[in-house]
């Protein structure tokens, strides 16, 4: 099984069920409220270590209740956090989630002590950075010290895996020339490339545009239908478990961190890690919850 350190955000969540969404200016009464562990970053780092993996998170949190909390969470998953900092002078990061009787989310994210660790700290880190097998990233915390974790990974022959989201229109260079597999889904791509993702065509067009920008290995998430990969001239769609979902919060990180933990650096067993990622993440969807809702191996054998 791999070793995987992921860099990134650590969020308390709150969350609130609804019948539907609200419209602006109204109010409604939420039926069920409850708070969990969340943040990208901390959901896919729970997702790869329930999968079997050896796992390390680099990041930090606030000192107050809720970084507390949070450590707390990760330690008992049996996360190594050792790379993340207590920082006294931020908030940990929270996220406010509402979810509706369609399996719909809306996000809105205080970022707090994810923005505020720098790139020294990750230097720390680069003990645990050169024995992974991979070292994951998202867009949730500071963008300079994401480019220092995958700057020592290059240096080191570790294999970095982006999931560009929330979505950036502007992306370092820098960063995109040290990643060597990008997983974003449909939106995200549509704004890295400009390429509106319609059907098997504009796929691999899109994922042309990605490898010209120096990235060996695509894999573009797409909802239901899936997800299409294009590597090493190999390319195609595995198509998603077909389940009804009631809650779509961290199913893309837990395709992440799952395939994360079973796929071979060189990407060739690219299919099979899909086919893993796909059945995590459609167990997670039909539960509530971030970090609560993401399944462990034996639910996936």
């Amino acid at each position: 099984m791999n070793t995987i350190t992921v860099i990134g955000s650590i969020n308390l969540d709150t969350t609130l069920r609804v019948n539907q969404m609200p419209k602006p200016g109204e109010t409604l009464h939420a039926k069920e409220h409850f708070t969990a562990g969340g943040g990208k970053g901390a959901n896919q780092a729970v997702a790869a270590k329930r999968s079997g993996a050896d796992t390390y998170f680099i990041g930090a949190v606030g000192n107050d209740g809720a970084g507390m909390m949070m450590n707390d969470l990760l330690s008992h998953e049996e996360i190594n956090t050792d790379g993340v900092s207590t920082l006294d002078n931020q908030s940990t990061g929270q996220a406010f989630i509402t979810v509706d009787d369609a399996g719909e989310n809306s996000i809105m994210i205080f970022s707090g002590a994810n923005n505020s660790f720098t790139p020294e700290q990750v230097k720390a880190s680069t003990g645990t950075i050169s024995k992974s097998d991979f070292v994951i990233s998202q867009f949730e915390s500071a963008m300079d010290s994401t480019v220092e974790a995958f700057n020592i990974a290059r240096n080191e022959k570790v294999k970095t895996i982006l999931n560009p989201a929330p979505a950036l229109n502007d992306i370092p260079t820098d960063l995109l020339s040290v990643t060597d597999m990008i997983i974003p889904n449909e939106t995200e791509t549509e704004i890295l490339t400009g390429i509106k993702v319609t059907d098997e065509k504009s796929l691999k067009e899109a994922a042309n545009y990605l490898h010209n920008l120096g990235i060996e290995a695509v894999i573009i998430t797409i909802g239901s239908k899936g997800a299409f990969y294009d590597v090493n001239g190999k390319t195609g769609i595995v198509p998603a478990f077909k389940v009804k979902a009631v809650d779509t919060t961290a199913a893309g990180d837990t395709f992440i961190g799952a395939l994360s933990t079973v796929l071979k650096p060189d990407f060739s067993n690219i299919e099979e890690a899909i086919t893993y990622g796909n059945k995590a993440s459609s167990l997670t969807v039909q539960r509530f919850g971030a970090q609560p809702s993401i399944p462990y191996k034996n639910e996936l054998v």
